[in-house]
């Protein structure tokens, strides 16, 4: 038994230990909190800087966005285990002088973009080794060959393989030079032997192909030049021109919308192996040749890669497919077997047809219109011109808005019920009683197949008779003048009556022959095929029964719009 006074002792010196433990408690916490146990005398406190710090701090940050915050091992040991800890790494590129354009050659090496960015990143991880020390962004500095990837596809980076005959070189240059741009495309017209040039004619370059004649040709219908012409884009190839992303080839006598060849062409990546453009109208050619074949006459597009692959092995390839007949045959069988199948663009036109295109050129499919052909064949697109004049007159819309020339629309006149059709830049078509728009997107029969013969069952596509009866003859209006209006921002087109007397019609309804002229507002779209294809709608302006012209305006439906009655 301890005595009274023990006890009291006892309870004093217990009272003491607890108060002692508890100051112990906070003055470690105190210390631990300010970072002393943990760290140095020496080490830098973790608090913010002051307002006049930051400012100081991202003045420098500013100064040095190109390199990298390096540290000394010694000064490792000073760094708070919060910041040795992996974080994640931030890629910054950046253009070195913003052009984007390719100073190397060829079009093909653009494709390491991706690989040298990554390639760069590792490197500087591996530098780095355990060590987390460096937390600043990497920037990665992108040579202006590697930005040459990031651009889209312009006009630049196309060239044309133009396929001639010195013989008709003095008729067929003036289609290539409807669309020719001069110090803007780019491209080679090859011929078979010299002919007679003038400068400042806006022409492209003329070269005569190299000799074909160890080259096997055993087609009796055919002519040796097909072996020539199949060797256009290799030849091409090879003449070494920088910043190549697709050649396109065509005939002397295709006429093409350049704009509309980079609005397709961008939709595909160059860096990969395509075979673009569309095959004949005429069922029986495509039965004959091939349905997966390019005609090369409405023009196709090879890329820069595939163009590589193609001209390593066209020789040999050539000399295993005597009896083809053409050039085009010949490139498809060489693109069979390098395993290429045929990318279809409807807007490719082989026109293997005679007479009158205002059916198909009237109900154009909703695709972008990238060639025309065989226009020494057809009649001239507008009446009462030369086949040129009528190419270039068509040129006056497509300079306006070339994404949506030949583009079809469909309305209809409620009061005096007409169906209409517009094909923008081109024509419009007036009929009486109401056609629906199924039918009214066939082309009609105004042409005969490629052996001119009427025979409907000859196309590779739906059709729909000529009317017969005179009251259902359409009543035409060919596009006679365009400008653009800064003040509403539209293209303002003025289509006049065709001259042609219309046939009489015993029908009390109301005539379109008293509409001399159509005028048709429309605001350009250059975009309109980076979004799902549509037909444009159109709508009547003047509804008025007495009026003379009939306003017409044509552009992107709105929501809830529909082609009818």
């Amino acid at each position: 038994m301890y005595s009274s006074s023990h006890q009291r002792m006892l309870h004093t010196s217990s009272k003491t230990i607890i108060t002692w433990l508890f100051l112990i408690t906070i003055v470690l916490y105190t210390l631990y909190s300010s970072n002393i146990i943990l760290f140095h005398d020496d080490q830098e406190d973790c608090t913010t800087p002051t307002t006049k710090e930051n400012l100081q701090i991202s003045n420098t940050s500013s100064e040095t966005t190109e390199t990298m915050d390096t540290t000394d091992e010694g000064d490792e040991n000073k760094k708070p285990l919060v910041d040795k800890l992996p974080r994640p790494r931030e890629v910054v590129v950046v253009d070195n002088d913003g052009d984007g354009d390719d100073d190397g050659g060829g079009g093909g090496g653009d494709g390491e973009v991706e690989a040298e960015v990554e390639a760069h990143a590792e490197e500087e991880t591996n530098k780095e080794g355990e060590e987390y020390e460096n937390n600043s962004p990497v920037v990665l500095r992108l040579t202006p060959k590697q930005m040459y990837g990031r651009q889209e596809t312009d006009v630049k980076h196309i060239v044309f393989g133009i396929a001639g005959s010195s013989n008709l070189w003095h008729i067929r240059k003036e289609y290539i030079k409807i669309w020719w741009r001069p110090n803007k495309t780019r491209g080679v017209v090859w011929l078979d032997q010299k002919v007679k040039t003038q400068r400042n004619e806006g022409l492209p370059e003329i070269h005569i192909s190299g000799d074909t004649s160890k080259f096997r040709y055993t087609n009796r219908q055919g002519q040796r030049s097909a072996l020539r012409i199949s060797r256009v884009v290799t030849e091409t190839l090879k003449l070494g021109m920088k910043d190549v992303r697709w050649f396109v080839m065509g005939d002397d006598d295709t006429v093409f919308m350049v704009d509309n060849v980079v609005r397709i062409l961008s939709k595909y990546n160059h860096k990969h192996f395509y075979y673009i453009g569309s095959s004949s109208e005429s069922h029986v050619q495509n039965m004959h040749f091939s349905y997966a074949m390019a005609y090369g006459g409405g023009g196709f597009a090879i890329s820069y890669p595939l163009a590589q692959e193609l001209a390593k092995m066209q020789d040999r390839c050539i000399q295993r497919y005597p009896s083809l007949y053409g050039s085009d045959d010949r490139i498809q069988a060489c693109m069979a077997e390098l395993g290429v199948p045929l990318t279809k663009e409807a807007g490719f036109h082989q026109y293997d047809v005679y007479g009158d295109l205002l059916g198909l050129l009237g109900a154009h499919p909703v695709a972008p219109l990238v060639s025309l052909h065989h226009l020494d064949v057809v009649q001239p697109i507008f009446p009462r011109m030369t086949r040129v004049l009528a190419l270039k007159h068509l040129m006056r819309s497509v300079n306006q808005d070339s994404g949506s020339i030949m583009q079809q629309s469909i309305c209809y006149d409620k009061h005096n019920y007409w169906s209409i059709s517009v094909s923008w830049g081109y024509v419009v078509q007036i009929l009486r009683g109401v056609l629906s728009p199924r039918e009214m997107e066939m082309p009609s029969r105004t042409f005969l197949n490629w052996y001119r013969r009427a025979d409907y069952t000859a196309y590779a596509f739906n059709t729909r008779p000529v009317a017969r009866h005179p009251c259902q003859k359409p009543f035409v209006y060919y596009m006679s003048k365009t400008h653009f209006d800064p003040a509403t921002k539209q293209v303002i087109g003025i289509y006049n009556h065709d001259k042609s007397k219309p046939p009489f019609c015993r029908w009390r309804m109301n005539s379109p022959e008293k509409i001399t002229s159509v005028v048709v507002t429309k605001k350009p779209d250059p975009s309109r095929w980076k979004k799902s294809p549509r037909r444009d709608c159109c709508r009547i302006l003047s509804p008025q029964k007495k009026a003379t012209t009939l306003y017409l305006w044509v552009g992107n439906c709105h929501e809830g719009e529909v082609t009818e009655l």
